[in-house]
C-alpha cells in the first residue's frame, strides 16, 4: 500500500503520515489503532505497535480454557462436534491443534507417535515423511497449498516459530516415487482437494477455514477451524461407516 493510499484510507494527510513515519510527529493511541486497522495488522502485533508508541496494550490474551472465553470455546466445540461424521479441527497461530472432533484420530493413526504427541503441529504432521505424507495421494499439490498458507502467515505475523517451521518442512524428503515440482494449475475443479489413501481406496476432501468475525482477544483472533467435506459419495460413505464404528466403541 502506498503512503497516499494509506493516508486516504485513514482519512489523514500524507504530510501527517510522513511525519509519523519519520518520527517528526508522535501518533496518538487512536491513530496507532486506526493505521493498524487499515493495514489489517493482527491483534498481537497491534499490541506491539501500541507498546512501541508508548501506550499500554489493549487487546487481552487469554488461554482458550480461560473462563472469559468459555462461550467461544463452546462455539468451537459445537462446530467441531456438529461437523461429524466428517473431520474438523482447530489450530492456533503456530498451527498446533487445540481441539478436534473424533474423526481426526483415524486420519492420524498411521503417523509416528512423536508426531501425534501434544502439541500436534498440523503442518509437520501432514508433510513429515513419518507423518501423513506417504498417504497423501496428491502430495505435491497439497504440499504447495500448505506451504503457501504457511508462507503467508509467516509474512503477515513475522512469527519466528512459523519461519522456523517453514524452513524445517522445506527440508523434508518427499515420499518415494514423488517428484517434487510445482504442479500445473488446474482450474477445472472448485478447490484444491485433500486426497488420502485408505483401506477403501482414495478419500477426497475439500476443506474450509473458519475464523471468529470480530474478536478482541488475541488468542481468539488467531484461532482457525479447519473443516473437511467429502468431495465424492464414496468418501462420504466410507467416513460415515468409520464414524458408526467409532460410535459403537464409545
Amino acid at each position: 500500500m502506498s503512503q497516499l493510499d494509506l493516508a486516504c484510507e485513514a482519512e489523514i494527510s500524507t504530510r501527517h503520515l510522513s511525519f509519523m513515519e519519520t518520527g517528526r510527529s508522535q501518533p496518538s493511541r487512536e491513530m496507532v489503532l486506526r493505521l493498524a486497522e487499515r493495514l489489517e495488522v493482527p491483534l498481537r502485533e497491534r499490541n506491539a505497535l501500541l507498546v512501541a508508541a508508548g501506550f499500554a496494550p489493549i487487546f487481552p490474551q487469554r488461554p482458550l480454557d480461560d473462563p472469559a472465553l468459555a462461550s467461544a470455546r463452546r462455539a468451537v466445540d459445537l462446530i467441531l462436534k456438529g461437523h461429524e461424521p466428517f473431520p474438523a479441527l482447530a489450530v492456533d497461530r503456530d498451527w498446533n491443534m487445540v481441539a478436534a472432533n473424533r474423526m481426526i484420530a483415524p486420519l492420524m493413526a498411521s503417523a509416528a507417535d512423536e508426531l501425534k504427541a501434544a502439541p500436534v503441529n498440523i503442518i509437520r504432521l501432514s508433510l513429515h515423511p513419518r507423518g501423513l505424507a506417504p498417504r497423501i495421494v496428491n502430495f505435491v499439490e497439497w504440499r504447495a497449498h500448505l506451504l503457501e498458507r504457511l508462507r503467508r502467515d509467516a509474512e503477515i505475523t513475522a512469527n519466528p516459530k512459523l519461519r522456523d517451521l517453514l524452513a524445517e518442512v522445506l527440508a523434508y524428503p518427499t515420499p518415494p516415487g514423488t517428484k517434487l515440482k510445482q504442479p500445473a494449475n488446474d482450474f477445472t475443479g472448485i478447490a484444491v482437494p485433500f486426497q488420502f489413501s485408505s483401506p477403501a481406496g482414495t478419500l477426497s476432501f475439500y476443506s474450509t477455514t473458519t475464523v471468529f468475525g470480530t474478536p478482541v482477544d488475541v488468542t481468539l483472533s488467531e484461532l482457525m477451524l479447519e473443516t473437511f467435506f467429502p468431495a465424492d459419495e464414496a468418501t462420504a460413505a466410507y467416513v460415515r461407516a468409520v464414524d458408526a464404528d467409532l460410535a459403537k466403541s464409545t
